[in-house]
C-alpha cells in the first residue's frame, strides 16, 4: 500500500477544529437574512379529541406578533408527502396526541413567538385515548397491517422439544436528543422560489413535503444542510415537519421564518423510538439449541405510520440476531395509539429484534444451568449449513465463529465468571453480572429504491478538489471519509479536498443519510466521479508521453508516467488548457439486493456487520442502583477508512445502546402526557456513567463484498452491543434470587426500579 494514502488512517473531523472554536456554523448560527420572523408552535393540551376551533385573538394581540397559520393558510395539500399520507401538517377536526401542532404564531422575536403560542386558547372536546400497546391489540388499533414471516413447522417443533418456554419483555422508546434541535429557516427568493435551511438527514425528502405544502414543482425548492448537531434518525422524516411550518409561515407573511423548537416542544412534538412488547414460546434441546420458536412483537407507533413500516420491518429481520432459527413464526404487529408517531432512530427496529433472541437465549441458559456463553455459541448461523435466515437470505460472510471465542479470550470471560460466582456468593448486597452478546446487523435500506447515491466532483486550475453528495453530515464524519476517499483517488494530500453542503440543485433525488450507508453510497459514488476526472487526466498524460493510460499513477499530489513526473496542478492547467473536463458526476447503485415486500423473503442487505462486546455490572440489591464496571469490544469494520472516527462510532453507538436500556426511561401519564420532557427528568449516560476500563479493538479482515476501500458500516451495528449490559444486569439480578433456573423478567431499561422490581418478583 502506498505510503500517500490517507483512507486507513485517522484523520481529524473535517470540522473538529471549528467545533471546539465554536466556528462551526449550525442553522441557528447562519447570518440572518433582513426582515426575518420567528415562528412558535400551538400545541394540543388534549391526547385525542374534537378540535371545534382556536381562539387566536389573545395571541394577534400581544406585542411582535404578525400572524397565526392555521390548516386553512396551506396553498398546497394539507396533508404531509409521507408515504401513507396520513399524517395533517396542521390538526384540523380531530386532535392526536399531547403536543400535536394545531398551528404557528409568528412574531418578530422568539420569545414573543412563544408567549403568543401559549396564548392561543384550543376548543377541543376530548375523545376516549389509546395510550399502550395492550389496548392498541384489544381495539385491533394499527397504523399498518400486522405481517407474519414463517419457516418450517414451529408448532410440532415445539411440542417435540425437550425442553419449552415461554415469556414476554416490554422495552421502551428512547428520544433522540440531538444537541441541536429541530430547526429549519424558511427564505422566500423571487419567482416563486423557496431556500430552505434544515437540519435534516433527508435534504430530498424535505424539498419534496415543502413543495408539497406550497403546491409547486420541486425545482422551485432548493434545501440545503451544511451540518447538523446530531440527528440519530430523528431528523430522517421529522425534520421535514419543521421546514414545512417555517416555508407555510413564511408563504403567508412574504418574510424569511426561522423556526427552532425549544427543548421542551421537541420532546412533545417529535416522535422516539418505538417502544416493544413481545411474547413467545420457545422449544430446545439440551444444549440450548433452539428448536422451535413462536414470537409476537407488537410496536407502539403513534398516531401515524411514519417510518413503522420499514422499522417494523428491520425488527423482524433481526428477531434472529446472530442464530439460525429452523422452525419459526414471527408476528409483527404496528399499533396506533395517542402519542407522538415514533420514527427511525439509530438501528432502525433492529435493536427491538435482537433483544429479544438475546433474552430468549439468556433464559434458556438459566433453565438448563448453562454459560450463557456456549448457548449462544450452540445457536450461532453456520459458514455452510444452517446458514439461510428465516427471510431466505443466505449468510455467507458469518466471520462470528472466530471472533467470539478472540473476544472470550481478550477479556478473560471465563475466568471472570468463577470469580463473579465466588463473589455473589459472599456479597449479600452488591451482585455482579456478566455477558457477552454479539450482533450480526444487516447493511442496506429496506426500502430497496434508496440504496442509491450520486456526487460531484469538481477539480479547479490550481490542483484544489470540490466535492459534493447526497449524504449529510451529523458529526459521524461522512465528509472526513468521503474527502478520504476522493483523495486517495485523485492522488492529491486531503487537506486539498473540500466537502460542501449537502444541497438538492447539486445532487438530486438523493437518499436519507441513515441505515448506515452514508459512506457506502456516498463513498462509492464519489469515488466513480473522482475516478473519471483522474481517468480523463491519466487519457491526457498518456498521450503526452507516448504510453498506456494504465500506466499512470497519481500519489503525494504528483502524477507520474514511465518518462516523466509532473506535479497535480501542472497536469491539471495543462489539461484545463487542452479542454479536458475537470470536472465529473458520479453514480452508485447497491448490487445483489432484492426481497419481496409482502413476503419480507429475499435478501434485504449487501452484507452483515459483525461484532460482540463483554459486560460487567453490579447491582445494589437494596436501592437498584447499578453500574457498569468494564467494557470489552471486538467489532467488524471491514477495512477501516478512518479508524478513529469508526472507533468513536463504536463508544459512542454502545453508550447510547446503554442509555436505551438502563436510564432514558419515557413515562406517558394516563392523560397521554410525556412527563419525562426535559433533561431534568430523562436522563441519557453522562461522563460518569462510562466504565473506567473500556476497550474497543477492530476485526481486521476487509469487507467480503466488493465496498469501498473494503470497508463496512459502523453508524448503527455497534449500538446493539450495549445489549451485553442488559443481559449482564439480568445475570446479576439472577445472582440476587433463590431459584438461579428460572426466567428473569427485567422491563427495559433497567432503572433502578425496574431493577427493584424483577429482583423482588423472585422472592
Amino acid at each position: 500500500m502506498s505510503t500517500h494514502r490517507t483512507m486507513g488512517q485517522s484523520h481529524p473531523h473535517e470540522s473538529a477544529y471549528a467545533q471546539v472554536a465554536g466556528a462551526a456554523h449550525y442553522i441557528d448560527d447562519l447570518p440572518e437574512v433582513k426582515g426575518t420572523l420567528y415562528a412558535a408552535p400551538i400545541l394540543s393540551p388534549v391526547a385525542h379529541g374534537r378540535l371545534n376551533g382556536l381562539d387566536t385573538a389573545p395571541a394577534l394581540a400581544m406585542p411582535g406578533v404578525r400572524a397565526v397559520v392555521l390548516a386553512q393558510d396551506i396553498p398546497g395539500a394539507p396533508v404531509l408527502a409521507a408515504f401513507a399520507h396520513d399524517e395533517p401538517i396542521f390538526a384540523h377536526d380531530t386532535v392526536h396526541h399531547v403536543g400535536q401542532v394545531l398551528g404557528l404564531v409568528v412574531a418578530t422575536s422568539v420569545m414573543e413567538a412563544r408567549r403568543a403560542a401559549r396564548a392561543v386558547r384550543p376548543d377541543i372536546t376530548p375523545l376516549p385515548a389509546i395510550l399502550t400497546i395492550d389496548a392498541a391489540l384489544q381495539a385491533q388499533s394499527q397504523v399498518l397491517p400486522p405481517v407474519v414471516v414463517r419457516r418450517g413447522m414451529p408448532e410440532a417443533a415445539l411440542q417435540a422439544a425437550p425442553h419449552r418456554l415461554s415469556g414476554q419483555l416490554e422495552v421502551g422508546g428512547q428520544e433522540h436528543f440531538y444537541l441541536e434541535g429541530q430547526i429549519a429557516y424558511a427564505l422566500p427568493l423571487e419567482q416563486g422560489q423557496w431556500w430552505i435551511h434544515s437540519s435534516t438527514q433527508h435534504p430530498g425528502e424535505v424539498q419534496h413535503w415543502v413543495a408539497h405544502a406550497l403546491g409547486i414543482s420541486n425545482h422551485a425548492v432548493r434545501v440545503e444542510c451544511r451540518r447538523m448537531g446530531g440527528g440519530f434518525g430523528g431528523k430522517e422524516t421529522q425534520a421535514g415537519h419543521l421546514a414545512v411550518w417555517a416555508a407555510l409561515a413564511a408563504h403567508k407573511t412574504g418574510h424569511p421564518v426561522k423556526l427552532r423548537l425549544d427543548r421542551d416542544d421537541d420532546f412533545m412534538v417529535t416522535g422516539k423510538r418505538h417502544p416493544f412488547a413481545y411474547q413467545w414460546d420457545v422449544g430446545f434441546d439440551d444444549t440450548g439449541r433452539i428448536q422451535g420458536l413462536v414470537l409476537r412483537m407488537a410496536a407502539n407507533c403513534g398516531f401515524s405510520a411514519d417510518l413503522s413500516g420499514p422499522v417494523c420491518d428491520r425488527a423482524v429481520f433481526h428477531a434472529d440476531n446472530a442464530y439460525y432459527l429452523e422452525n419459526v413464526e414471527i408476528t409483527s404487529h404496528r399499533c396506533r395509539t395517542h402519542l407522538q408517531s415514533h420514527t427511525a432512530f439509530r438501528g432502525f427496529g433492529g435493536p427491538q429484534g435482537v433483544i429479544a433472541i438475546e433474552t430468549i437465549i439468556g433464559d434458556i441458559a438459566r433453565a438448563l444451568g448453562r454459560d450463557a456463553l456456549d448457548v449462544r455459541l450452540a445457536n450461532l448461523y453456520g459458514t455452510t449449513e444452517r446458514n439461510v435466515t428465516h427471510y431466505q437470505m443466505p449468510v455467507e460472510d458469518n466471520i462470528l465463529h472466530d471472533l467470539l471465542p478472540k473476544l472470550e479470550l481478550s477479556a478473560q470471560y471465563r475466568q471472570r465468571q468463577e470469580a463473579i460466582s465466588t463473589w455473589n456468593s459472599t456479597s449479600l448486597v452488591l451482585k455482579r453480572g456478566l455477558a457477552i452478546t454479539p450482533v450480526k446487523f444487516g447493511i442496506s435500506f429496506t426500502a430497496t429504491l434508496f440504496n442509491q447515491a450520486g456526487a460531484l466532483v469538481h477539480v479547479y486550475t490550481d490542483g484544489s478538489v470540490q466535492v459534493n453528495h447526497g449524504g449529510t453530515e451529523m458529526g459521524q464524519g461522512l465528509h472526513t471519509k468521503v474527502a478520504q476517499i476522493v483523495a486517495d483517488e485523485l492522488g492529491v494530500p486531503l487537506h486539498r479536498v473540500r466537502v460542501t453542503a449537502s444541497d438538492t440543485s447539486k445532487v438530486p433525488n438523493a437518499s436519507a443519510t441513515a441505515a448506515s450507508s452514508g459512506t457506502d453510497l456516498n463513498g462509492r459514488a464519489a469515488q466513480f466521479a473522482a475516478r473519471n476526472v483522474r481517468d480523463n487526466l491519466a487519457s491526457f498524460v498518456c498521450g503526452l508521453d507516448g504510453c498506456g493510460a494504465g500506466a499512470i499513477r497519481f500519489e503525494g499530489g504528483r502524477v507520474v508516467s514511465p518518462t516523466a513526473e509532473r506535479s497535480f496542478e501542472d497536469v491539471v492547467n495543462a489539461a484545463y488548457a487542452n479542454r479536458i473536463q475537470l470536472w465529473s458526476d458520479g453514480f452508485y447503485r447497491t448490487p445483489k439486493i432484492h426481497y419481496d415486500k409482502t413476503t419480507l423473503t429475499g435478501r434485504p442487505f449487501y452484507y452483515f456487520a459483525y461484532g460482540a462486546a463483554c459486560t460487567e455490572v453490579a447491582v445494589d440489591t437494596l436501592t437498584g442502583e447499578s453500574r457498569v464496571l468494564r467494557v470489552d469490544i471486538l467489532h467488524d469494520v471491514g477495512h477501516s477508512i478512518n479508524p478513529a472516527i469508526d472507533i468513536g462510532q463504536i463508544e459512542g453507538g454502545f453508550v447510547q445502546g446503554m442509555g436505551w436500556l438502563t436510564t432514558e426511561q419515557l413515562v406517558w401519564n394516563d392523560q397521554g402526557l410525556l412527563t419525562t420532557h426535559a433533561p431534568s427528568t430523562y436522563k441519557i449516560p453522562a461522563t460518569g456513567d462510562i466504565p473506567a476500563h473500556f476497550k474497543v479493538a477492530l476485526w481486521p479482515e476487509a469487507n467480503r463484498e466488493d465496498n469501498v476501500g473494503g470497508s463496512k458500516a459502523v453508524g448503527e451495528p455497534p449500538f446493539m452491543l450495549a445489549i451485553s449490559v442488559y443481559e449482564a444486569l439480568r445475570n446479576a439480578v439472577a445472582a440476587a434470587r433463590g431459584n438461579a433456573t428460572a426466567p428473569v423478567q427485567l422491563t427495559a431499561p433497567a432503572t433502578a426500579e425496574n431493577l427493584l422490581h424483577a429482583i423482588d418478583a423472585m422472592d
